[in-house]
């Protein structure tokens, strides 16, 4: 981890939070209240950015690569809830705000780069930044509906159905995912996905 300010490729780093969905609409006064607290974490394949169950959260804002949020019970199945690529964001507001501790984990499917910072100091930028504050709720309230969304087509559409949904909402990560990870998103076997590709029913 290693301050913005201090990072070897702040330049093009600071370009990528511009092009941010929540913070791409920040003045410059704006960038340069929030610049001082960010910090670059670089992950690799399978690590964990955040952890299901704790209370230290951090709002991460994400530059290269994919993550995804997943919940698990204790006997270890995991259900992957959703992907999140460059320019996306991945957040425990609602767990912070209400109190609790975050429901979810936050792993790196590919190798990643995201600036992050705690949650703690976040929410006080946006409580300074009331444009960016209804930005950012507005995006954290989006991306609830999505996830309701492909929680109910798992149960309302077929296997095809479910992939069909899944390459119309995001041509751009179907070939950057690994099969088994987006098989388990949808909620199918590695092998099911790969016999329903090669039939041609996708």
């Amino acid at each position: 981890m290693t301050k913005l300010e201090n990072h070897p490729e702040k330049n093009v780093i600071r370009l990528q939070l511009r092009q941010n969905a929540v913070l791409k609409d920040l003045g410059d006064g704006d960038r340069a209240d929030l610049e001082p607290h960010l910090a670059v974490v670089d992950g690799h394949k399978g690590d964990f950015l955040l952890n299901q169950g704790v209370r230290e959260m951090e709002q991460y804002f994400i530059l290269d690569g994919i993550l995804k949020r997943v919940v698990s019970n204790p006997q270890g199945k995991e259900m992957i809830l959703r992907f999140a690529d460059e320019r996306d964001i991945e957040t425990s507001y609602a767990a912070w705000r209400l109190g609790k501790p975050t429901p979810y984990g936050i792993v790196c499917v590919t190798k990643a780069r995201v600036a992050s910072l705690p949650l703690e100091q976040w929410v006080r930028f946006l409580d300074r930044h009331a444009n960016a504050k209804q930005t950012f709720e507005y995006f954290v309230m989006h991306l609830m509906s999505e996830i309701m969304a492909h929680t109910i087509t798992l149960h309302l559409l077929d296997a095809p159905g479910r992939v069909q949904r899944f390459m119309r909402k995001h041509p751009d990560l179907v070939d950057r995912i690994p099969q088994k990870e987006l098989a388990s998103y949808l909620n199918l076997s590695a092998e099911t996905l790969s016999r329903l590709r090669h039939r041609g029913k996708i």
